[in-house]
């Protein structure tokens, strides 16, 4: 008897991005799900938790819009203010890469913390004044694309909108999520996200105004547990929300934490300092010792290597 079973590999359930197309619908989208990858770049420092939420956003954020390039290149989302956390950063590589940190002052972040009345400010609140920031970068041999635009609203996803009104004059609704859940074994940090955009009417596709307000109308339907719900796959997540019409998920891309940092790009900053510098930066044990901001990874190099 022939085995009829369907061999073909189950799709991961976490640390993916995949775009998706509404059947007939002027509408394109994108999910991520994070779960290792985003543990391990949360706790690579120790983050209280307002500002480990807001690098989770960052890092959903940017693997949603990063998935988009169409070559070999980077994507870097920044947003930095006058608030408690001076800047956040997250660097998205087109082999699914993922890395990012935060600079904060905590006096300062307990004291928003404190007049807010609650330990999970905003990007806003924790931010302040300041400018939201993604940078394309293809390569050394071709100029870098920055777009730029002001800290507005509460969360990274609604600077993200703003973003691409501004910028790229693309109608785009954006929901982010970050939380914990228990494994067993321990809370482990995960997050999620979701995209869509409204392609513009033209000949052949005509108005899409009114599929666009009703695609928003289910898009707000989607829960911030939904996105972070490890017993929720993306297929039916997006099945909830579209199964009026149909829903298709493409391929999706893998994603994970990985640093760039390595003692050749360590040794290069060194020796971008002058001899007096680098003289200072010898610690008592005839060392000196470089950390990687990202990853948190401590470098111990000679003084003939530092330069």
């Amino acid at each position: 008897m022939t085995d009829t079973a369907d061999t073909r590999p189950v799709p991961p359930a976490d640390d993916l991005v995949a775009t998706f197309q509404i059947e007939g619908w002027p509408v394109r989208g994108r999910i991520v799900r994070l779960g290792d990858a985003v543990h391990e770049i949360l706790t690579r420092h120790d983050y209280p938790e307002a500002v480990a939420n807001l690098l989770g956003e960052a890092c959903a954020l940017a693997a949603l819009v990063g998935s988009s390039l169409k070559f070999d290149g980077r994507l870097i989302v920044q947003a930095q203010g006058d608030g408690p956390v001076a800047y956040v950063v997250v660097d998205y590589d087109t082999e699914g890469s993922l890395r990012g940190y935060c600079r904060y002052d905590a006096e300062r972040l307990a004291e928003v913390q404190a007049a807010a009345g609650f330990a999970r400010p905003g990007a806003r609140s924790l931010l302040g004044q300041g400018v939201f920031i993604m940078t394309v970068d293809q390569g050394p041999d071709m100029d870098r694309y920055q777009g730029v635009t002001a800290i507005e609203g509460e969360t990274l996803a609604l600077c993200a909108e703003q973003y691409f009104a501004q910028s790229e004059q693309t109608p785009t609704r954006i929901r982010l999520a970050v939380g914990q859940s228990d494994t067993g074994d321990g809370l482990t940090w995960r997050a999620g996200g979701l995209l869509i955009q409204n392609i513009a009417g033209d000949e052949t596709r005509g108005d899409t105004a009114d599929a666009w307000v009703r695609a928003q109308a289910l898009f707000e339907t989607t829960g911030e547990d939904e996105l972070i719900d490890p017993t929720l796959p993306a297929e039916t997540l997006l099945w909830r929300l579209f199964n009026e019409d149909g829903v298709r998920l493409f391929e999706p891309k893998p994603l994970k934490a990985f640093c760039r940092c390595s003692l050749e790009r360590i040794t290069g900053v060194l020796e971008s300092f002058s001899l007096e510098e680098r003289q200072a930066m010898v610690e008592d044990d005839g060392m000196v010792r470089v950390t990687c901001e990202y990853c948190s990874r401590v470098y111990e190099l000679e003084p003939p290597q530092a330069g």
